[in-house]
């Protein structure tokens, strides 16, 4: 009874917050002019409300604390009707910042305007649709966006449980209480899920029938397992062995009685898909499909470039690296075949290959610290203003590595206290030559999303609850540069062939994800083209590919973000001639934060004009 009491007390709190938030954002309504301050605190009342919708954000930043402490044992509502009030609720929002009369602002505030504005027109239009979901918001998963509720890589089994073993800090029993409650959410986000899907299956939103069978391959390996032996359960006992209360016993309750039966509902209705699916890739066949490939294109790179200016674009970049990359192989004695082709070659010496066993992944996590321990020092180079780069590098949890990307990075705190999570699938070592393994280092980690990510701590909070999956991605692709640039290859060709390569897959990605998603392509079409093309490795382009249909448009943000970025600097360059500065352009690019490209100009061109005078 006293556990039920304290759960209705924190909910009373987080829906106190929410008011508060709403607040906070209709005392601004019909202000004219409007002034810093006000915006700044009708922004602030935003943040308010996207932490209590998405209360996971709040232990991912570490600010689950003091009045926001109700926010830690919740987790989002994953229910249709939790779905439904975080439309309306955007929907309402934007209306808001709409009414704001910017003329009067500080370049700053106006830049803080436009981009909660623009993250807000991004969900509300993908609101629209009546299926999948929209993560636009939501900072611990913002690039994410999809189609279908659940997948391989979507939807709280995935998200969940390494969010809380990563995030969730217990430091007295309070946070394992609220751990506690957690999993109780967690047995009820499974069960928001499966109606969700039960929804969509009756409008013929149904996942491929290859992305399907993966994850169900996930779930029912995981859910094989006795309970005791569940990463929930061994997460909290290893944390609360010193504590009274007795906290892994009632862990192991609450999954064998609420998370494992929601689990097999689950199970079950996604077994329901998978008797109607097909092999059909794209989201084109989905209804109003083209149009849904339309938002989630403009979503995941923040611009207007059509499909089809998307995939010519990935094929001219394709010729130009291409083209670099041709000599370093003749130089080690590559000369026959295409590029694609001598890639593969250099990708099976075993000189650049990791034994694939436990050893081999030790090897590879060593080598990878190693890399960031020798880029820290090269950093002053290209930076007036440096972070910490709070960091530590992990194996992708092993029950969802089949279905997660070769490499991804999650937040730390705002506090330092929990640094950034660089992860790194391992599955099989054999997708990670040695050469492979630096510029996917610099682009997680240092100087990438890690990196970058800890610049937007000194913005408003709103600003560090909002991500742009184009300029995130275009950063970390033009963080692999950087390290190109201060020159981490200058005794390490084989190095630079696999930087080149990196770039290359980028711009594969182009050309597939659209290829998929508009030109109808076939899975085995799309991997076979990708591994062909680049020389990677069927496992590892199978795995992309898988990636590419259940989060469209997303790899798309990459390179259109890169190419962006670059285009700004040279145009910095062209504008400022010798009073031009490597280290105060790139503080402008990371201390700007994250902005939609739309937007990203304005923040170089603000650069430019201060260091003019």
């Amino acid at each position: 009874m006293i556990e039920l009491d304290r759960r209705h007390f924190l909910g009373a709190a987080g829906a106190l917050a929410v008011g508060q938030g709403l607040s906070a954002c209709t005392s601004l309504a019909g202000q004219t002019p409007a002034t810093d301050a006000a915006v700044q605190g009708l922004l602030g009342g935003m943040a308010e409300e996207l932490l209590a919708e998405y209360p996971e954000n709040a232990s991912a930043l570490g600010i689950d604390k003091d009045a926001r402490a109700s926010l830690k044992s919740r987790l989002t509502d994953r229910s249709p009707a939790g779905t439904r009030r975080r439309a309306a609720s955007a929907a309402q929002r934007l209306d808001l910042l709409k009414a704001v009369d910017a003329s009067g602002l500080s370049p700053a505030t106006r830049i803080d305007l436009g981009v909660v504005q623009a993250a807000h027109e991004l969900a509300v239009e993908g609101s629209r649709f009546p299926f999948g979901d929209v993560a636009v918001l939501n900072n611990q998963w913002s690039y994410r966006n999809g189609p279908y509720v659940v997948a391989q890589n979507i939807g709280a089994f995935v998200e969940i449980p390494d969010f809380l073993d990563s995030n969730h800090g217990i430091a007295a029993r309070a946070d394992a209480d609220a751990y506690l409650a957690r999993l109780e959410d967690y047995a009820g986000a499974l069960d928001g899920e499966t109606a969700r899907l039960n929804h969509d299956g009756s409008l013929g939103v149904i996942a491929p029938a290859f992305l399907l069978d993966k994850t169900l391959k996930q779930m029912k390996s995981a859910r094989a397992m006795p309970v005791g032996e569940w990463g929930l359960v061994g997460s909290l006992a290893r944390r609360t062995a010193e504590m009274q209360g007795d906290y892994a016993r009632r862990a192991a309750q609450i999954v064998s009685d609420k998370i494992a039966p929601a689990l097999d509902r689950q199970i079950a209705e996604l077994e329901r898909h998978r008797a109607r699916a097909n092999q059909d890739a794209g989201v084109w066949k989905l209804p109003d499909g083209e149009a849904y490939y339309a938002w989630a294109l403009k979503t995941a790179t923040t611009s207007v470039r059509t499909p089809e200016e998307v995939h010519q674009m990935g094929l001219h970049q394709l010729r130009e690296l291409s083209a670099a990359m041709d000599p370093l192989l003749r130089a080690q004695g590559l000369t026959k075949g295409t590029v694609g082709e001598r890639m593969t070659a250099l990708g099976k010496d075993a000189r650049f290959l990791f034994p694939n066993n436990d050893g081999g992944r030790t090897q590879i996590l060593d080598y990878i610290n190693g890399r960031v321990a020798d880029v820290r020092k090269r950093l002053p180079k290209a930076f007036a203003t440096l972070v910490p780069g709070n960091l530590i590098v992990k194996r992708v949890p092993p029950e969802i590595e089949a279905g997660a990307p070769g490499g991804y990075a999650a937040a730390g705190s705002i506090d330092g206290s929990v640094p950034g999570n660089y992860y790194i699938n391992l599955r099989d070592t054999s997708i990670w030559p040695r050469y492979a393994l630096p510029t996917l280092t610099y682009h997680e980690g240092i100087p990438g999303h890690i990196w970058q990510g800890e610049y937007t701590y000194k913005l408003p909070l709103i600003r560090s609850l909002l991500a742009f999956n184009a300029y995130s991605e275009g950063w970390a692709l033009y963080a692999e540069q950087l390290a190109d640039e201060l020159g981490v290859y200058e005794e390490d060709p084989i190095g630079r062939l696999g930087y080149l390569q990196s770039m290359s897959f980028r711009a594969c990605r182009l050309v597939v994800d659209t290829g998929l998603h508009s030109k109808r392509w076939t899975r085995d079409q799309a991997i076979n083209w990708f591994a062909t093309t680049n020389g990677s490795t069927i496992e590892e382009v199978s795995g992309e590919v898988d990636r590419y249909c259940a989060w469209p448009g997303q790899a798309c943000g990459y390179k259109v973000g890169h190419n962006e970025i670059n285009r700004l600097r040279d145009k910095a360059v062209a504008a400022l001639a010798d009073r031009y500065d490597l280290r105060t352009f790139d503080d402008a690019l990371v201390k700007g934060g994250a902005v939609p490209l739309t937007q990203l100009e304005r923040v170089i061109d603000t650069y430019i004009q201060a260091r003019s005078g």
